[in-house]
C-alpha cells in the first residue's frame, strides 16, 4: 500500500495552526471495500491510533511506528459493507489530549478559523469531515475525545455505549473506558455507520452484547441541566448554551436542575487519581524505552502513572464506584443529560502558554461519561455572533444509543445551518430505526388547530408537530352537504394539481384505531406526499364524492377558503 505523509515532523515542541496538519497520510491508493453494500461509495478516515492492514500507525508519534498486517475490527467491517478507507488523520499524541496541539505533525486548527483549537484527540478525524473532504471518520473517545472536536467544528459525533464497537486493533489510551467513535456531518449518517460497525467480537477483552433500547424517548421528556454551569468567562458560549436549552423545551422537554458536583468529581478520577496509570500501562513497555520521543505535556501525563501502586488504584476505583452510585438515582428524574459540549473556543496560542489548564476546560463536561459506562452524541447547536460553532452533547445511560440519536436527529433539524463548515444545507431528517410507538397524520381541513373538530385530535393525545404543504399534485374541494363543512382532498396527474396547506400530528398508536373509526364516508386515511418528497398518513376523499363540489383549489388550504367566506358574508 503506497501512502504518503501530508505533513512532516516538526522539531519537539514547534506547533503550527495548518489545514494540511489534519492528514497524517492520505494514501495513493485508497482501501477499497466491497463494490455493494450498505456504505458503497462512501470515503471515509481513519484517526491514526486506528490499524489499517499495511500502514503504519504511530499515535502520532513517529517513533512508535507500528506495522499491523491486518485492519482493525471495525475497519474490516466498514470495508465489508462497501466504503472506502482514503487515509489516516492526526490526532493528540496517543490520543492523549482534547485540543489537537499536542502532535510533532503540528496543530490541526479549527475549521472556521485557523487561530482556533480544532479540539482533540480526534482532530484531523473531525477537521476531514467538517471540511467536506470525505463522508465520515473515525475517532476514538476515553475522555471527550470523539466529542469535543465534533462540537468546535459543526459535525455529529457518536460516542457509542461502551464495547459495541470492537476496539480490537485500536491503540489503547485506557482500554477499559476506551470507545470508538464516529464523525459525520449528520446523526443520520453516523447512525449508518454505527448500525454496520458495531457487533460483538470475542477477540476484544471490552466487547460485549448490549441490548439497546427501541422506543423513542417520551413525547414530553425531562432534560437534564447542571444547576451550576462555568464557560470560563465565554459570554457567547454562554448564551449559546441558553439558545439550546429553549430549543429542547420547544422539542418537548422539560428542564430539570440536576447537581453536577458527582459527575465533575468523576471527571477528576481520569487524571488526577491512580486512573492514570491505565494510559501509562498501556504504552509501559515503549514510553519506558522511548520516553524522550514522547512530547510534552503527553510525557508528563504518562511518567505520572508510574506513581501508584496497586493499593492506590483499587482505591481509586473504589471511590469511582461510590460516585456512580450516588449518580444513579439522577436517571429516575430525567430522560437525558443535555451538557454543552465544549465550554468555550481557544486559540493555538493560548493552548500552547497553558496547555493543561485550557485543555481541562474544554474537557468540562466529557470526562465523566466512559467512567460512568453512559452513552453520548455530540450535535451542532449555534454559530456564535464571532462565527465559531457552538455544540450540545446528549448524554443517556448504557444502552440508550439509538434513543439519543433520534432526540439528535430532532434538535440538529430544528437548529438548522450548514453541515461542518461547508456551504452544503442540512438534508432532511431520515427515519430512525425505533419501534413505532406513534402515528403522523395530516389533517387539511375541519381537523386543523382552532377548527370544529380538532378535538378529536387532542383528546386522544396527538401534538402538532408541523405545519406543511403537500406535493403539487392535489386538487382541493368544498364538499356539499357535510357538517360541520369539509373539504374532499384528490390526488391528481402531475401537474393538474398545486400544493394545499396542511398540518402533521403525532397521535398515540394506541388511540389511532378509535380516530379512524370517526372518520365518515366519503373521507378516508391514506397516504399523502408531502412538498419535501416524504410520506405521510392522511385524509382522503374518493372521486364519486366530489361531483358538483365547489373546486377551491386555488386558496391554497381549507383555513383561507373559510377565511374567505367569512369575508364575502361580512361584506
Amino acid at each position: 500500500m503506497m501512502v504518503h505523509d501530508a505533513v512532516s515532523p516538526g522539531e519537539s515542541g514547534t506547533i503550527e495552526g495548518k489545514p494540511e496538519a489534519a492528514w497524517i497520510a492520505r494514501f495513493d491508493s485508497p482501501i477499497q471495500g466491497r463494490a455493494q453494500g450498505p456504505l458503497a461509495g462512501l470515503r471515509f478516515a481513519i484517526k491514526d491510533n486506528i490499524d489499517a492492514a499495511g500502514v503504519p500507525t504511530t499515535g502520532a508519534c513517529p517513533a512508535f511506528d507500528r506495522h499491523p498486517t491486518e485492519h482493525a475490527q471495525v475497519v474490516q467491517r466498514l470495508l465489508d459493507a462497501g466504503a472506502t478507507l482514503v487515509g489516516k488523520t492526526n490526532l493528540d499524541q496517543f490520543a492523549c489530549g482534547l485540543n489537537g496541539t499536542r502532535s510533532p505533525y503540528g496543530a490541526v486548527p479549527n475549521s472556521f478559523d485557523a487561530r482556533q483549537v480544532s479540539g482533540g484527540s480526534s482532530s484531523g478525524s473531525a477537521y476531514v469531515v467538517a471540511t467536506g473532504q470525505v463522508d465520515f471518520a473515525l475517532g476514538t473517545d476515553t475522555a471527550g475525545s470523539g466529542r469535543v472536536p465534533a462540537g468546535l467544528n459543526n459535525i455529529v459525533g457518536l460516542k457509542p455505549s461502551k464495547g459495541l464497537l470492537s476496539t480490537r486493533g485500536v491503540m489503547p489510551a485506557a482500554q477499559s473506558v476506551d470507545c470508538v467513535s464516529i464523525f459525520a456531518p449528520t446523526v443520520a449518517m453516523a447512525l449508518r455507520v454505527f448500525e454496520v460497525a458495531r457487533g460483538f467480537d470475542a477477540a476484544d477483552p471490552y466487547s460485549r452484547t448490549l441490548p439497546l433500547a427501541t422506543s423513542r424517548l417520551p413525547d414530553r421528556f425531562r432534560f437534564g441541566v447542571p444547576r451550576e454551569l462555568e464557560f470560563f468567562g465565554d459570554a457567547l458560549s454562554a448564551a449559546a448554551f441558553d439558545e439550546a436549552i429553549e430549543r429542547m423545551a420547544s422539542l418537548g422537554g422539560e428542564r430539570v436542575p440536576i447537581d453536577y458536583a458527582p459527575l465533575a468529581e468523576v471527571a477528576g478520577l481520569l487524571y488526577d487519581s491512580a486512573l492514570v496509570a491505565e494510559r501509562y500501562a498501556a504504552l509501559r513497555d515503549f514510553f519506558d524505552a522511548y520516553e524522550a520521543e514522547v512530547i510534552e505535556p503527553v510525557r508528563s501525563i504518562l511518567a505520572s502513572g508510574r506513581d501508584h501502586d496497586a493499593v492506590d488504584l483499587l482505591q481509586a476505583q473504589t471511590r469511582l464506584r461510590s460516585l456512580a452510585q450516588q449518580v444513579a438515582p439522577m436517571w429516575q428524574g430525567i430522560d437525558v443529560l443535555l451538557v454543552p459540549t465544549a465550554p468555550t473556543h481557544c486559540t493555538i496560542a493560548a493552548m500552547l502558554a497553558d496547555p493543561v489548564v485550557r485543555n481541562r476546560e474544554l474537557g468540562a463536561y466529557t470526562n465523566f461519561v466512559n467512567l460512568l459506562d453512559y452513552a453520548a452524541l455530540a450535535v451542532p447547536s449555534s454559530i456564535r455572533p464571532d462565527g465559531l460553532p457552538f455544540g450540545i452533547t446528549l448524554v443517556g445511560p448504557c444502552g440508550s444509543d439509538l434513543q439519543l440519536a433520534e432526540l439528535g436527529q430532532r434538535y440538529h433539524h430544528a437548529a438548522g445551518g450548514k453541515l461542518g463548515a461547508t456551504d452544503e444545507p442540512l438534508p432532511p431528517p431520515a427515519p430512525m430505526p425505533l419501534a413505532v410507538d406513534s402515528v403522523r397524520v395530516a389533517v387539511v381541513g375541519a381537523h386543523l388547530s382552532g377548527m370544529p373538530l380538532n378535538s378529536q385530535l387532542t383528546e386522544r393525545g396527538a401534538r402538532l408537530v408541523a405545519a406543511a404543504t403537500s406535493a403539487p399534485d392535489y386538487r382541493l374541494f368544498a364538499l356539499s352537504g357535510t357538517v360541520p363543512p369539509k373539504p374532499g382532498m384528490l390526488r391528481v396527474a402531475p401537474g393538474a394539481g398545486a400544493s394545499i396547506a396542511l398540518e402533521v400530528w403525532e397521535m398515540p398508536l394506541a388511540a389511532y384505531g378509535s380516530f379512524v373509526a370517526l372518520i365518515p364516508a366519503p373521507l378516508g386515511i391514506g397516504t399523502l406526499t408531502l412538498s419535501d418528497g416524504s410520506s405521510v398518513q392522511g385524509f382522503v376523499c374518493e372521486s364519486i364524492a366530489l361531483e358538483g363540489a365547489e373546486d377551491i383549489t386555488h386558496h391554497g388550504g381549507w383555513r383561507a377558503y373559510v377565511a374567505s367566506r367569512s369575508q364575502a358574508a361580512g361584506a
